[in-house]
């Protein structure tokens, strides 16, 4: 990591000595260090505690913590406040209230209620931002800085932002009649004699209009966090980072943009724990901010990785439960470690808990944090305390990997945000899903991973990048499911990609709507369709799982219970082999998969949702030699790898479940924590939620 003061995983939690008594900092900081914390994270939530009036500042308060934890060794990531805005702001400029529908002012009381584009609101953010950073960039603690906090959280409709909006059009279209044309408006009479006929975001149904509303929101976002990060850097050290921290589920977030202008990525994996941790997984889990079972919680490490392709931090994650008063589940013993070693497996260069003292007041009174309300330490204390002793025995060897991957799949924003305006899946209610696009994503990732694969989220943007042939050798699978919106340009990579060597898995809705999010006119999947072998015109929901069966002479092979889910695309093989079809009387005239030979490489058509079984036994006919350590020998057991930055081998085996198992071990190996060495060919025993670092000879 960029900046990293010590060779090693930093670790530790966020940290608010203002909320609790002062008494007690001597108390917390000596057990910090005993539980061999590293980092504390402060100062980011206390806008009215840094300037409790207009121009007054109060900028002490802080020092005898940043003291406290220097004396110990603990570096400080420092927090700029500007994402919970004092009241007296708000009184004085009511104006800044952020909007969720035009003229109706989000009520004060919560936090990131702003317009944080206003003017009134950047002058007094930027006054506070140089306040805190110039005194104390220069202590010895502070390590980096974290710029806001969470951004995204509201597509704002301020009058001011739409204005800023219809400019962003001006520029980007030109013209009125460019943007009638791009936008269709001839439809339902929408087409604009001038700039000021763009009616306001509220009642929009136009899917063109709601794909630039969205694209221009996150652009709002970027660029305000990298105007944080430009003022922060006229104060910082050589040495010292910048970033801020992700929740990766926000509305108005592109997180590979939007970290391209920080040093680091970071972000705040929270999950389901007990059984939430459990393998094997449960079959139909529904996914939101809180990630439930393994597969979700790895796919959150990897679009970590993802924002920069390279390791990243974890600003917050859970200590005890989470969320409201009524969501209290504690992890088992264990199941910190597992999660904590997983996330390292996967890029993590911090992990950091949310919080250090669980609050006696406030919204968040019960998300626990390390120590309870009591303030005595406990049993999320002891096995919190035992990471940071395995992570300082591990050192240099865990920090900064590079996770395997054994396939790779592209991510879209601009999809997600054009599913989640014209969804083609159904909720449970019958109504829309606006999780479609996570839906199609979700259900081949879970594939690769229940196939025993590890799995590389790249953005469409990071991949089309690349030279299609290096692409190719680098990531042999490449999944592009759900990928709705995309230019010619980018298909047609995606065709050289395959014809270089790579094969190629489309699924569904891949392809068919262009850079406006306008549906093409062209033989779906569009310009992919003969490299492919197969096309469809129609297309259906599917109010129950459709059984699938392997067809003659295919290289899959299907359990009984494999069955596609949710969507089934109309698919007819023109040139391509069949490798599945459906056991139904009407779909089964049509391929639930196909592939066919193009160049030196392969084009697959996956027609469906497949659900876990059908997901993992395509996935294993991809990738059919994942390595030695595949596969796992229990179902409870996964097995990952990663390089360190000197070239060694990692394996790191985790038993998601409360059975002992034994797994066989194909290479000599020393364990990173132990120092036990074992031989090729001796087996390793895994107790109940136990997990093992190891190094390869």
């Amino acid at each position: 990591m960029k900046g990293s003061p010590v060779p090693r995983v930093l670790f530790g939690a966020a940290y608010y000595p203002e909320y609790h008594p002062s008494e007690l900092l001597k108390t917390d900081l000596d057990l910090m260090a005993e539980a061999r914390f590293s980092v504390i994270r402060v100062g980011e939530s206390v806008w009215s505690t840094w300037e409790p009036e207009n121009g007054r500042f109060d900028l002490d308060w802080l020092q005898p913590t940043l003291d406290g934890a220097h004396e110990r060794g603990i570096g400080v990531i420092l927090g700029t406040p500007t994402y919970a805005a004092p009241p007296w702001l708000a009184r004085l400029y009511p104006e800044i209230a952020g909007e969720l529908r035009t003229g109706e002012r989000i009520g004060w009381g919560a936090r990131q209620e702003m317009d944080f584009t206003h003017p009134a609101f950047l002058f007094h953010a930027e006054r506070v931002t140089r306040k805190v950073v110039e005194r104390y960039a220069g202590h010895p603690s502070v390590i980096g800085f974290q710029v806001d906090n969470e951004p995204g959280l509201h597509l704002l409709r301020n009058h001011g932002i739409f204005q800023r909006f219809v400019d962003w059009l001006r520029h980007t279209y030109g013209d009125v009649e460019t943007l009638n044309e791009e936008w269709g408006l001839v439809y339902w009479s929408h087409r604009l004699s001038t700039w000021a006929d763009l009616w306001q975001p509220d009642g929009n149904a136009q899917p063109q209009y709601e794909q630039a509303w969205r694209r221009f929101q996150a652009d709002q976002v970027t660029e305000f966090i990298g105007w944080q990060a430009g003022i922060v850097r006229e104060y910082a050290r050589p040495g010292q980072f910048v970033t801020t921290c992700l929740a990766y589920d926000r509305p108005a977030v592109a997180d590979d943009e939007l970290t391209a202008g920080l040093d680091v990525a970071a972000g705040n994996p929270y999950y389901a724990m007990q059984d939430g941790l459990a393998l094997p997984a449960r079959p139909h889990a529904t996914q939101d901010w809180r990630t439930r079972d393994i597969w979700a919680f790895y796919r959150a490490a990897d679009r970590m990785y993802s924002s920069r392709q390279e390791p990243f931090l974890v600003t917050e994650t859970n200590a005890q439960a989470i969320g409201a008063p009524w969501v209290n589940q504690p992890a088992y013993d264990g199941q910190w470690r597992q999660a904590a070693w997983a996330l390292v497996s996967r890029g993590a260069s911090m992990i950091e808990y949310w919080q250090w003292r669980t609050l006696v007041f406030g919204t968040e009174t019960y998300w626990g944090g390390v120590l309870p309300h009591s303030g005595r330490p406990g049993r999320t204390y002891r096995e919190i305390a035992r990471i940071g002793a395995e992570l300082e025995r591990a050192g240099d060897l865990v920090e900064g990997l590079t996770p395997d991957a054994d396939v790779a799949l592209l991510y879209s924003h601009p999809s997600k945000w054009a599913l989640a305006a014209q969804p083609p899946l159904q909720a449970a209610d019958g109504g829309p899903d606006r999780r479609s696009y996570e839906a199609i994503f979700d259900a081949f990732y879970r594939g690769a991973f229940d196939a025993g694969l590890q799995a590389r989220v790249l953005h469409a943007g990071q991949a089309v990048a690349e030279d299609p042939a290096a692409l190719a050798r680098r990531h042999p699978v490449l999944v592009a499911a759900g990928l709705y919106v995309t230019d010619d340009a980018t298909l047609d990579r995606l065709r050289a990609y395959a014809a270089a060597g790579g094969h190629l898995v489309l699924g569904p809705r891949t392809a068919y709507a262009d850079h406006e999010a306008r549906a093409r006119r062209d033989v779906q999947p569009a310009r992919l369709a003969e490299a492919a072998g197969a096309w469809y015109d129609e297309f259906s929901n599917l109010d129950a799982d459709l059984p699938v069966r392997a067809a003659d002479g295919s290289p899959l092979d299907l359990p009984g219970e494999a069955a596609g889910t949710r969507w089934a695309d109309g698919l007819q093989a023109d040139g391509a082999e069949v490798l599945a079809g459906y056991r139904h009387p009407h779909f089964g005239r049509f391929a639930a998969a196909t592939t066919r030979a193009h160049g030196a490489g392969r084009v697959t058509y996956v027609g469906t949702l497949p659900n876990p079984a059908f997901g993992a036994a395509l996935f294993r006919w991809l990738a059919p030699d994942p390595g030695p350590w595949h596969p796992a020998p229990s179902p409870s057991v996964t097995s990952t790898g990663a390089t360190a930055r000197d070239g060694r081998r990692l394996r790191f085996l985790h038993n998601w479940s409360w059975e002992e198992t034994a797994v066989p071990v194909p290479v000599a190996v020393r364990d990173a924590l132990d120092g036990t060495e074992r031989a090729a060919g001796t087996e390793l025993r895994l107790g109940p939620w136990d997990v093992r670092v190891l190094v390869e000879a």
